[in-house]
């Protein structure tokens, strides 16, 4: 149920022309920043109309999984906007992330994380930075679909889609179109994840080619986020998986000075959320000491959102000349760059003071000057023609000589499917393998036609089908063989949607 804004002490805007939001106040220091930032918004004249909503840990532990209740979801829906604080998921018991399951039931696909230096007001090796990160929101290794297969082997699925991949790529160009940014970098990890991340990268390059007034480059994503720490000033716009999109955000947020600093927007085609970018810090929790500024920088995004960017520029403006003016809370303060060490609450009021105001050092806030919108398209499904042409059987098989489990499984599936090979943890072992590579309990092997078949013009791949795939599965069941998982393999419009064994 929604709080009403006398509860917390805190007289809002209610005119006709009020925005209603969504306002999570969330835990540990979430109260504390949330509140110098909802003051600043009023004295700036956001005209914004705050329903509160109760999520997080309170709402973990009274027994709602999700962290969050019904009442919450139905005013997000209702408003399409959040502000959140940070929140607090409580240890133990299974709790999933309510930050994940916000973006994902959302729909919030773009997760906008822009990084700039505040040099020399807060110390930073990078005087030059200002990167905007967009990581895809929704998919990849936090799909969160893992499984335990054997006693010694756990595994976690990453989903990579190409309307996913679409979607955020296309963001990235348009916002680097609509805010007049240069380059784009796409980072992945294609030489190793070939089919997952290479599709990432195809679909990069396939819009990267719609764009040609914006540099576009791609770089593997580990010497690429080593590039980033070390020369951030090289880079403008990186677009980015969520795994690594998570990662890098916050390299770049802790070089920049602090990662209390950075705010971030998550947008998705009807509602929008925008939060800091750290945690909940319990440890510091009404001690008046957290930095309102990622927060505050959070709201600025939504402003502009909202198409208040007037608003958003003064409130920017604002923050910029309380840094300049070395006004600074205990993260950030150092004795050289720093005029006074100031509370949560004092650096709000800092702000407000310097509402109307611009720094003199650092580059103004423009964000009205901004032109244009960001486009998206449609997703349209190509249709290809889609060939089974074998499977992967994975077996808990408690042996350790792959030379046993090949012969056995040769000699068993011989008149159904040719037993290609079998590897371990993705490294071939049968037949011919290396006696050095260490085997636990997990097997993958691979059956396919007879070499007969697929060396036949056009292919006869007929002779792998379902009923054959099912009958191989049933006489492995039979014979004793733990099945544990499949996944059947197939070929797209005559490309092999698998990947080969490492010694295949």
């Amino acid at each position: 149920m929604s709080t009403k804004l006398d509860q917390i002490n805190y007289p809002g805007t209610k005119t006709q022309k009020a925005t209603k939001i969504a306002v999570a106040m969330g835990d540990g220091i979430g109260p504390e920043i949330m509140k110098a930032t909802l003051k600043i918004l009023e004295k700036a004249g956001a005209e914004l109309d705050p329903m509160f909503i109760n999520v997080g840990e309170k709402v973990y532990l009274s027994g709602q999984s999700a962290g969050i209740d019904q009442n919450a979801w139905d005013t997000i829906q209702k408003h399409k906007i959040i502000l959140k604080a940070p929140i607090t998921t409580p240890q133990g018991g299974g709790y999933k992330s309510l930050n994940v399951t916000l973006r994902k039931s959302l729909g919030l696909f773009a997760n906008i994380r822009p990084v700039q230096a505040m040099d020399p007001f807060i110390q930073t090796g990078h005087p030059n930075m200002d990167v905007v990160i967009i990581r895809e929101n929704e998919e990849d290794l936090y799909a969160g679909i893992e499984h335990q297969q054997t006693q010694d082997v756990v595994q976690c699925l990453k989903l990579i889609t190409r309307p996913g991949s679409e979607k955020i790529i296309r963001y990235a160009f348009e916002y680097a179109k609509a805010y007049g940014r240069k380059k784009v970098t796409c980072m992945v990890k294609d030489n190793i994840m070939k089919l997952t991340d290479g599709l990432f990268h195809k679909v990069f390059k396939e819009i990267a080619a719609e764009y040609p007034d914006i540099i576009s480059e791609s770089q593997i994503i580990d010497i690429g986020s080593a590039k980033l720490a070390s020369t951030p000033e090289n880079y403008d716009v990186v677009v980015t998986s969520n795994l690594y999109g998570d990662i890098v955000s916050d390299i770049v947020a802790e070089i920049a000075g602090s990662v209390g600093l950075a705010g971030s927007a998550n947008i998705g085609k009807d509602v929008a959320m925008f939060e800091a970018i750290h945690g909940s810090a319990p440890d510091i929790a009404g001690k008046n000491i957290a930095n309102p500024s990622g927060l505050i920088n959070a709201a600025v995004m939504m402003l502009a959102h909202l198409g208040k960017t007037d608003i958003a520029d003064n409130i920017k403006n604002a923050w910029l000349k309380t840094i300049e003016d070395g006004i600074h809370t205990a993260d950030i303060y150092h004795q050289e760059t720093s005029f006074k060490k100031v509370t949560c609450a004092e650096f709000a009021e800092a702000v407000i003071a310097r509402l109307g105001t611009a720094p003199s050092t650092l580059a103004t806030s423009q964000l009205s000057n901004g032109s244009g919108s960001i486009q998206l398209q449609p997703y349209q499904r190509k249709v290809e023609e889609k060939v089974l042409v074998g499977i992967d059987v994975f077996l808990d098989w408690r042996g350790e000589n792959p030379e046993v489990l090949g012969t056995e499984l040769k000699n068993l599936g011989a008149e159904l499917m040719k037993l290609k090979m079998i590897t371990n943890r993705g490294v071939k072992v049968f037949p011919h393998g290396n006696k050095h590579t260490y085997c636990t309990d997990h097997w993958r092997c691979r059956f396919v036609a007879e070499e007969a078949d697929i060396k036949a013009t056009p292919p006869d791949y007929k002779k792998v089908t379902f009923e054959r795939i099912l009958y191989l599965q049933s006489k492995l069941h039979q014979a004793g063989f733990d099945i544990i998982k499949t996944e059947n393999l197939y070929e797209f419009g005559g490309r092999r949607g698998f990947s080969l064994g490492q010694g295949e």
